[in-house]
C-alpha cells in the first residue's frame, strides 16, 4: 500500500502542490508544537510533500528543516523554495539520519502508513527527539482503515487505537501534551502533541 501512496503523489505532485497552498488548517497545532521547540533547533517533517504551507511557517519561524517525503517531485519543488535546507528522498519507515531534533512532525503523512508501521515509526522516532523537543503527528480516532478519496482515485489512511499510541509514549519516555479526536479545527482530524522531558 505504500509503493501505491508514493505512485499517486508522483503522479499528482503539481496538483497536490497547488491545492495544497491553499489551505493552512494546522497553523494552531502549528503555533503549539513551536513553543515545545527551543528557539533554532533544527525541525524534521516526515512526509513534506513539496514545502508549503508547514515547511515555509516553520522555516519563516527560524527553524533549520529536514524534510523527508518519498515522491521525488515533491523533494524537488522543496529544493527550489528552500535550497538552503536539508532534503531527502526516502521512505520514512527507513531513513537514516545522524542528529537530535528539536521537533518532529509527520502530518498527513505517517497515517498513509499500516497501524503497526505507525506504531513502529513513533518508537523509531523517539530517540531522534532532543530534550524537551516536541512531536507532532495526525491519526484516526481509532484503530482502523479507512480509503479516503483524492484527484479521482482512492488514498489509504490508517490508524492504531489511541492505547497504543501511549503505550509507545510510555516506552520511550515521551509525554503527552495535548489529544484532539477528530478536531473539527483541524479539518476532523485526530491530532496528537508529544514531548520528550528535558
Amino acid at each position: 500500500m505504500p509503493d501505491r501512496i508514493i505512485e499517486h503523489y508522483e503522479r499528482h505532485a503539481h496538483a497536490f502542490d497547488h491545492a495544497r497552498r491553499k489551505t493552512f488548517v494546522e497553523r494552531a497545532w502549528l503555533d503549539r508544537f513551536l513553543l515545545g521547540v527551543a528557539r533554532g533547533a533544527p525541525v524534521l517533517d516526515l512526509g513534506c510533500g513539496a514545502g508549503e504551507p508547514i515547511a515555509r511557517y516553520i522555516h519563516d519561524a527560524g527553524h533549520p528543516i529536514t524534510g523527508v517525503d518519498a515522491s521525488e517531485k515533491m523533494i524537488a519543488l522543496c529544493r527550489t523554495r528552500f535550497p538552503r535546507e536539508q532534503w531527502v528522498v526516502a521512505d520514512m519507515r527507513r531513513v537514516a539520519l545522524d542528529r537530535l531534533y528539536g521537533g518532529i512532525i509527520l502530518w498527513d503523512s505517517g497515517f498513509h502508513l499500516p497501524a503497526d508501521d505507525q506504531l513502529a515509526l513513533i518508537e523509531r522516532l523517539a530517540p531522534w527527539l532532543a530534550p524537551g523537543g516536541a512531536m507532532l503527528f495526525n491519526t484516526g480516532p481509532g484503530r482502523g482503515t479507512a480509503m479516503g478519496e483524492q484527484f479521482g482515485e482512492e488514498i489509504f489512511h490508517a490508524s492504531a487505537d489511541p492505547a497504543e499510541y501511549r503505550a509507545i509514549f510510555s516506552r520511550t519516555g515521551l509525554f503527552e501534551v495535548a489529544y484532539k479526536p477528530e478536531d473539527p479545527g483541524a479539518g476532523g482530524r485526530s491530532v496528537w502533541l508529544v514531548r520528550r522531558p528535558h
